[in-house]
């Protein structure tokens, strides 16, 4: 961690000498952002979306890719340079990759926006990756009108880091050029609605067991003779498991009046319906947060939730860990999920005739039956009765 302190104080130091603009973009309404979400994952219906695309978003597999041309046919390296293998599994010293991605899924739910700081060595290679917990965030511009991130963390202190140290993650991403809007204005209300039927309910047990009957004697009573009087009266009227017939009599000592309280309990309906707003401005279910979704729901959620990130990761990663250079020599990022973990046995089964044609490696085919890998598992395999096509469209024959 020292490393990581002397690495931010030495950027804040230079940044400090160096001028900085404002610069409005076309559509560009305002150009901060400020966390928000603390209270909203108090809610259990909140963290509840939120823990269930964490959880499949810190599943996700994150590989570096190597693609050639060799002899005119095109190869692909996977993880060909140590340095960015580890840094993928091991960000830093202090978290491991899915532990980051989780962490990262829950701040983008939140905020909308989701932040990581490059720590590089002295040639420019990047060595570490941190998650930024920011409180907010401002984009600053120098003299080259090169965007540079200020970011006030949670201990108050300041820092500000060049776009190309920082990888960005935005979701609703619709108000700003820089930074994503989050669901604050839309969920804001939801949530007060929820809060409120909440104490609702809650008052409306408390006052369950508040005074029902009213007893008032014409006469003068000890207060031991009331407690006795106004007892007896329990036992014998309110009493479910006794013979009363549901008639209370009473002498012309006593007027009894029953007091009834007046508590707006919310039905089931209207509580449901507050939660399926809330669960559709997360674009999840019932089913998906309580893990009961059958294989199409699962593919749906992972398509329409999970895929549009990956795909934004993926692309950060490449462009911020590689230089042009680089990515011009075939180098990028892959970012899926590698694993058929939320398939259904018939379906994994089925993937059997993947790896007799060399579509699947026998041991990524294991992985998914939750197999251990086994020796030579990793080379492709295909099927005798099966060979190339050349350009033609005919098969080799020799």
């Amino acid at each position: 961690m020292g490393k990581f302190k002397n690495f931010l104080n030495s950027v804040r130091n230079v940044r400090k000498t160096k001028n900085f603009s404002r610069v409005e973009l076309v559509t560009q309404n305002n150009s901060n952002f400020f966390l928000w979400g603390n209270r909203a994952y108090d809610s259990d219906t909140v963290r509840a979306c939120v823990n269930a695309q964490a959880l499949r978003f810190s599943k996700l597999s994150i590989k570096h890719i190597r693609e050639t041309i060799v002899d005119g046919r095109k190869d692909l390296l996977i993880n060909p340079e140590p340095y960015v293998k580890f840094l993928l599994e091991e960000p830093n010293p202090y978290t491991t990759m899915d532990m980051l991605l989780y962490r990262t899924s829950t701040q983008l739910s939140l905020s909308g926006n989701a932040f990581w700081l490059i720590i590089r060595d002295t040639n420019g290679l990047p060595t570490e990756l941190y998650f930024i917990p920011a409180k907010s965030a401002t984009d600053l511009y120098d003299t080259n009108s090169n965007l540079v991130y200020e970011f006030i963390l949670a201990n108050g202190k300041t820092y500000r880091f060049a776009s190309e140290d920082v990888i960005h993650l935005r979701d609703d991403f619709a108000e700003n050029d820089i930074f994503g809007s989050g669901k604050f204005k839309a969920l804001a209300p939801l949530l007060e609605i929820v809060e409120t039927t909440d104490s609702g309910i809650i008052s409306a047990i408390r006052n369950s067991s508040v005074i029902k009957w009213l007893l008032k004697y014409t006469s003068s009573l000890r207060p031991e003779d009331l407690k006795k009087n106004a007892k007896a009266f329990a036992d014998n009227y309110l009493n479910i498991s006794n013979s009363s017939v549901g008639v209370a009599a009473v002498d012309a000592k006593v007027d009894a009046n029953q007091i009834t309280p007046n508590d707006y309990v919310p039905n089931a309906l209207q509580m449901d319906r507050t939660k399926s707003r809330i669960l559709e401005l997360f674009n999840t279910n019932v089913k998906i947060i309580t893990s009961t979704a059958n294989e199409d729901e699962e593919n749906a959620y992972f398509d329409a939730v999970i895929s549009p990130k990956i795909i934004q990761l993926k692309n950060e990663l490449t462009r911020k860990l590689f230089t042009r250079r680089q990515r011009g020599c075939g180098n990028y990022i892959a970012v899926g999920s590698f694993n058929l973990q939320s398939a259904s046995l018939k379906t994994k089964l089925n993937f059997a005739g993947m790896v007799d044609r060399g579509a699947m490696l026998p041991n990524e085919w294991r992985e998914s039956l939750g197999l251990a890998p086994v020796p030579g598992g990793d080379t492709p395999l295909r099927r005798l009765d099966t060979v190339a096509v050349d350009e033609g469209g005919e098969k080799n024959e020799e």
